[in-house]
């Protein structure tokens, strides 16, 4: 073994392009080699070669350098022959166990009496800092139940925490203030040459709670996380990142234990020549990577997009609502028309709020129509009534209407009014989509007066949090006499009503932003354009099957089958996360954006060939191969 130890040191001193390291500070960058470009394509997960030097020589060396890194570390699960050609016997409780029987216990510790959302948020985090294959391993086994806890709504109230319940990074750190001018010096310090998928913010509009600086970074984590178990990136490809610019909030600057710069807040040019230095340096690094934009203040959030969205392949789904949230809420109207057996380009559609997030909603709704057959935009938005908080937006209604509002302001005589219950009385609409953020809104009369002009009206109180959403599951049922279709912004738990047990469907974007990252990536598009969306709303509304929709009246798919990958089967419905990849991605091709050399046989083969799964022993085989190679010698 003692040769074995000079063969690795050896080994660990040899970069992947087979030179010897220079260890000395002058060293050079070595120019990009075909192995070099090999471990960036993201079209190559999971490669030994897609970690850099420091990676390799803990996974070489193993021992406790392994059990210390939460890529490489398997805890238990190791086996004995690991143990003991990775250096590691005594260092483990003796007992070799299985991933499944780790997970249970993860569960047991999760689901104990008494235990707080935010205590499971930092157990689980706390495995995600130790072992990322046991993390994803439980998350992707119970995200339903866990979702929340990663992400929304526990999310929340971690972020406002994240300074005191902090154990480790998670993540990367951008300081505005001790790093400009060296952000690709720094980002070239995460220990991957291949990263797939970014999730940055600057902690400036976390949810609802306004600037939380760098606490911000939990978002990020959560979002990175559902990249992984919903839409099957590889973790070790997956970065989240703050950009600390400063916090404008004076309390978090003078609180001992936060953790960003006490600096007030980059204004103006200052602040946007940041973001162009961290997009630059992320697309020369990481040419194929996705960056999502996520929790920005609103008014730079379209200042970012508009300068940054043809230089790399980026998107922000709160403020692009016609893609993200649109194409979710869409891909459920258009099962609800099944539902009902309306055509989609028939349908009468009364949206109560008129917000930015509304309009954009809207205008999802109205592309699908026109790519249905409804003629054009125009012919598509005259199928729409907005409601907004001065009654039915009309253009004879005497105030003046914000630019977003215009386009469906009512300017064929249709009276103006301000009741809910005249306007569907007037309308006799087959949808009721609320984006009001005004709790119980909605009062029984309104929904009676639905019923009267659609047998099955779809009632999609999309607020959030749950406490604004203009309906409860339950009233809608009982109103409705158990005949809506029901799904909402937030979660419900089921409703029965008579012996008669309703699920309530949740417009969830998780059914969306992963398959649509994923497929955007393994396509290598250049950018994310209007048509990938539309492929995922048909993915995400063809993985519901007829009979579900007619005996359930079930418009998503359950979250516990978004990495389902069986063979697609019509009368059990379609695949989701692989089935949303598959759709873009060829969309991405048949649109001229994809820069992959020739297109697949079979787009689903191709992009469920390349999702990670937590299972996966190919490295562990490999690096097992490499070193009995080298005993051999």
């Amino acid at each position: 073994m003692a040769g074995l130890a000079v063969k690795m040191k050896a080994l660990a001193e040899v970069d992947h392009e087979g030179k010897v390291a220079d260890t000395s500070k002058a060293a050079v960058k070595p120019v990009d080699s075909a192995d070099n470009l090999v471990s960036k394509d993201p079209t190559q997960p999971g490669g030994r070669l897609t970690r850099k030097k420091s990676m390799r020589v803990a996974e070489e060396y193993g021992s406790a350098s392994v059990l210390w890194n939460s890529w490489l570390n398997k805890g238990t699960n190791f086996s004995r022959e690991e143990r003991k050609y990775r250096n590691m016997e005594g260092l483990l409780p003796p007992v070799e166990e299985s991933l499944e029987l780790q997970a249970e216990r993860v569960m047991c510790q999760l689901r104990e009496p008494g235990k707080t959302d935010l205590q499971r948020y930092s157990i689980l985090n706390h495995i995600l800092s130790t072992n990322q294959t046991l993390y994803y391993k439980v998350l992707l086994d119970n995200l339903e139940e866990l979702a929340p806890i990663v992400y929304t709504p526990t999310v929340g109230e971690a972020c406002q925490k994240f300074d005191r319940i902090y154990r480790a990074p998670l993540g990367m750190y951008i300081s505005a203030f001790q790093h400009r001018g060296r952000f690709k010096e720094v980002l070239h310090n995460w220990p991957s040459h291949n990263v797939q998928i970014i999730v940055v913010t600057d902690g400036s509009r976390i949810l609802g709670l306004g600037d939380l600086g760098t606490n911000g970074i939990g978002i990020s984590i959560g979002k990175v996380a559902l990249y992984v178990a919903g839409g099957g990136f590889h973790p070790e490809h997956s970065l989240p990142v703050v950009l600390d610019v400063g916090c404008g909030r004076q309390e978090l600057l003078d609180d001992k234990f936060y953790l960003g710069e006490k600096k007030q807040r980059l204004e103006g040019e200052e602040y946007y020549c940041v973001i162009d230095e961290f997009c630059s340096a992320v697309k020369e690094i990481w040419p194929n990577c996705l960056l999502q934009f996520e929790d920005f203040q609103t008014e730079r959030a379209f200042e970012i997009l508009h300068r940054q969205r043809d230089k790399l392949l980026c998107f922000n789904d709160d403020i692009q609502a016609r893609r993200g949230t649109g194409a979710v809420v869409t891909s459920g109207f258009v099962n609800g028309m099944r539902v009902q057996g309306t055509e989609p380009t028939d349908a009468r559609i009364v949206f109560y709020g008129a917000g930015s997030s509304a309009v954009g909603v809207a205008d999802a709704i109205a592309t699908y129509s026109v790519q249905a057959g409804c003629g054009t935009m125009e012919d598509a938005r005259k199928r729409i009534w907005m409601v907004d908080s001065h009654g039915l937006i009309t253009t004879t209604r005497g105030d003046k209407l914000p630019e977003h509002k215009k386009p469906f302001a009512r300017t064929d005589g249709t009276p103006d009014m301000k009741d809910l219950k005249d306007i569907i009385a007037h309308v006799k609409p087959h949808a009721l989509i609320g984006l009001s953020a005004q709790g119980g809104a909605w009062k029984e009369e309104d929904i009676q007066e639905l019923c009267k002009h659609c047998e099955q009206p779809l009632v999609f109180p999309l607020s959030n949090p749950t406490d604004k959403a203009e309906i409860t599951a339950e009233n809608a049922y009982k109103w409705s006499k158990c005949n809506c279709v029901f799904a909402a912004g937030s979660p419900f738990k089921p409703v029965e009503i008579g012996g008669q047990r309703f699920i309530p469907g949740q417009a969830n974007n998780v059914f969306i932003f992963p398959g649509v990252g994923f497929g955007a990536v393994m396509a290598k598009a250049k950018k994310v354009t209007d048509e990938m969306f539309a492929a995922a709303t048909n993915a995400v509304a063809g993985s519901v099957s007829q009979k579900q929709l007619q005996d359930l009246k079930k418009l998503y798919p359950d979250m516990k089958d978004l990495r389902r990958v069986e063979a697609r089967d019509a009368a059990a419905g379609t695949l989701v996360a692989a089935g949303v990849a598959a759709a873009v991605a060829q969309a991405a091709w048949d649109s001229g954006v994809s820069q992959l050399p020739a297109p697949p046989n079979d787009w689903l083969e191709y992009v469920a060939d390349l999702m990670w799964w937590p299972e996966c022993e190919e490295k562990t085989q490999d690096w097992l191969q490499q070193v009995k190679d080298l005993v051999e010698e």
